[in-house]
């Protein structure tokens, strides 16, 4: 059954063409697994380009970690979505895959889960994230990790 929803209307609608762009890559050690903070070096990054309206892309190159946007005041929710995975793909199933470990094929089913990549608005300068949102590398493999994230940015 379909419902039509009550829809606003498009407020602050805004238009023009691409005047800035700007990319950079951030180079993040990992602690083995869970989440890392990126949200102040990526507000940092968007407030460096000079973008003010746009739109900002977070891209993890790795199929063994991955992006998240998820609640940054209670680390509890962060705990509990870890035991959620650890549900999802456990860490000792009975995989094909184990060329690079055995935490490798849990760790490439976690990122099939969540995202290898995020966009976030720029809206007056400022990534337009919730008052409880925060964006976060999740790091899937059991041991330490160098990862490297691309940040680009479009926008005027």
């Amino acid at each position: 059954m379909t419902r039509d929803a009550k829809i606003g209307s498009l407020d602050n609608f805004q238009s023009g063409p691409v005047a800035r762009q700007a990319s950079a890559r951030l180079t993040v050690a990992t602690p083995g697994p869970g989440f890392t903070d990126l949200t102040r070096v990526v507000a940092a990054f968007a407030a460096r380009s000079g973008v003010t309206e746009g739109v900002l892309t977070v891209f993890c190159r790795h199929t063994s970690a991955s992006l998240t946007i998820q609640e940054n005041a209670d680390p509890d929710v962060r705990t509990d979505l870890m035991t959620a995975l650890d549900g999802l793909a456990p860490r000792h199933g009975a995989y094909v895959h184990g060329i690079e470990g055995p935490d490798d094929m849990p760790a490439h089913i976690r990122t099939l889960l969540t995202d290898s990549s995020l966009s976030i608005p720029l809206v007056g300068g400022r990534l337009a994230l919730g008052t409880w949102q925060g964006i976060y590398l999740m790091e899937h493999r059991d041991r330490p990790h160098r990862r490297e994230v691309v940040l680009a940015v479009v926008g005027a």
